[in-house]
């Protein structure tokens, strides 16, 4: 491989093709279907998906077949399957993984900016969506591009470009279960949906947290009540839910307070986090906008890794039953709903973690208020197999001949859950999980944006692990991963989100 070709035919890609087709995606308010209810009627979906699918077949890559799969009742699938080429081969398959849904707008955006507002200053491409997880097609459709613009060999590739991970992937499931043969069996997983810890070096996902979650609920009149006459014998449905909160949170320090809901961290994470911490420093929490004299949750930093990655941690995302202040009225009010995300370690089951937080929430409900938790999502996470020697030593030499410096490793707090499901169906699998989720890109946030730089460097790494791919499986190195039966769909839950 000619490394400064395939950093040359990358980056010219990305100015002149994936960029401007990622401002038109922008602009498309394709928000995922826990976020838009009537999307089928909108069809902005069908023009994010017509979008990509355009642009993927108009790819110069012989023998290329790209397909939007539609399953009646879901989301669709972009479903690409490019034969090898070069000597490559067709027995061995790599499988690439993106999606095309969004998360809502958000407020707080600057005024120059706007989740369907397209606008690049300097590197950045701000607007919703971009680098979560729009470039995904782009990038790996390139990566591959690039491989046979050198005439090198590459094995089979699959591209999966889903439009329910923000919701989930609930859909997920039954595409895999509908494509299982076409698919094949993938010895090698690239997942661009991830993050990174600066945009210096290359940064592999080694775990994701599980998620429970869901609308919580306190009752306590059937109407409200003049709060004068009410308060002091009405309990307040707002106090009654702090305090069955503070019966799963500490509400002085953040920690969970269930101990069923943590597990023992495995020492190679233990000093991958160390790791990280020294490489990132403050950054760990710089890349954050705290306001001026905030601090964060604990002066470690290689504490404030596993906080992030390894350990429960409960947010409150959204409240209801609370009118707006300009017209509050002096009313006691009936009840008190708020949307809870309880991030749950990478290794903890989460449907047993989501009856845990049940029976914590609703067990013997102070002053007899009724109590209801819906669980919207009860999901596992994940934590890598043991990484192959081929796969450690690619992924390190690409960082190294586009970035200049070591890749790094580290997990992340949010969710994939296609990664789950993968690791089940196929546990013969390598895993190369990487993103342009860096500091400040504010992902699901206001101002949220794609660095440019970052892109173009991990769409090049990509195509060096798909080259050494090959390589490998010459030398006997990868085996095709079997097919794990009745993979079900127990890993539904939030996106990467």
């Amino acid at each position: 491989m000619d490394i400064s070709k395939v950093d040359r035919y990358v980056g010219d890609k990305w100015d002149d093709e994936i960029v401007p087709q990622l401002v038109e995606y922008i602009k498309i308010p394709n928000k995922s279907p826990m976020f838009d209810a009537d999307w089928v009627k909108h069809g902005y979906m069908d023009d994010a998906v017509k979008l990509m699918e355009t642009w993927a077949k108009a790819q110069p890559i012989p023998g290329m077949k790209v397909e939007v799969v539609r399953l009646e009742g879901r989301t669709p699938l972009i479903f690409i399957d490019i034969p090898a080429s070069n000597g490559g081969s067709n027995d061995d398959c790599v499988l690439l993984y993106g999606h095309l849904d969004k998360q809502p707008e958000m407020t707080g955006w600057d005024p120059e900016f706007g989740p369907w507002n397209p606008v690049i200053k300097g590197d950045r491409l701000y607007g919703r969506g971009g680098a979560d997880d729009g470039y995904a097609i782009f990038g790996s459709l390139t990566a591959v591009l690039a491989l046979q613009e050198q005439q090198l060999p590459h094995a089979r590739c699959v591209i999966l470009i889903e439009a329910c991970e923000e919701s989930g992937s609930y859909d997920l499931p039954a595409y895999v279960d509908h494509l299982a043969d076409r698919i094949g069996k993938p010895s090698l997983v690239v997942c661009l949906d991830s993050g990174c810890g600066n945009y210096e070096q290359l940064w592999c996902t080694t775990s994701l947290r599980g998620l429970a979650g869901g609308n919580f609920t306190v009752k306590v009149l059937e109407e409200g009540v003049h709060s004068g006459d009410a308060s002091g014998i009405v309990p307040s449905s707002f106090r009654l839910l702090r305090q069955l909160l503070s019966r799963l949170e500490d509400e002085n320090t953040g920690k969970i307070r269930v101990d069923g809901l943590f597990v023992d961290v495995p020492e190679e994470r233990l000093a991958q986090a160390r790791e990280a911490a020294k490489v990132l420093d403050t950054a760990i929490f710089d890349k954050f906008p705290f306001l001026p004299g905030m601090t964060p949750m604990a002066s470690d930093l290689a504490e404030l890794v596993l906080n992030r990655t390894w350990r429960p941690a409960l947010s409150v995302t959204g409240v209801d039953g609370m009118p707006p202040l300009a017209s509050a009225g002096n009313v006691l009010r009936p009840y008190t709903s708020v949307k809870l995300s309880l991030r749950l370690p990478p290794t903890l089951d989460g449907k047993k973690a989501g009856e845990l937080l049940r029976e914590v929430l609703t067990k013997d409900p102070p002053n007899g208020a009724k109590v209801t938790l819906d669980l919207e999502k009860s999901s596992s996470g994940w934590n890598a197999p043991a990484q192959s020697p081929w796969l450690t030593k690619a992924i390190d030499s690409a960082s190294r001949e586009f970035f200049g410096k070591p890749a790094m490793y580290m997990g992340e707090g949010g969710s994939i859950p296609f990664m789950g499901m993968l690791g089940e169906k196929f546990p013969g699998a390598q895993f190369m999980i990487t993103g342009v989720l860096g500091p400040h890109s504010n992902a699901h946030g206001p101002n949220e944006f794609l660095h440019i730089p970052m892109g173009k460097r991990v769409t090049a790494c990509v195509s060096r692990v798909i080259a050494e791919h090959h390589q490998a499986s010459l030398r006997g190195e990868t085996t095709g991963a079997s097919v794990a039966p009745d993979s079900g769909d127990r890993h539904g839950g939030h996106g990467c989100c």
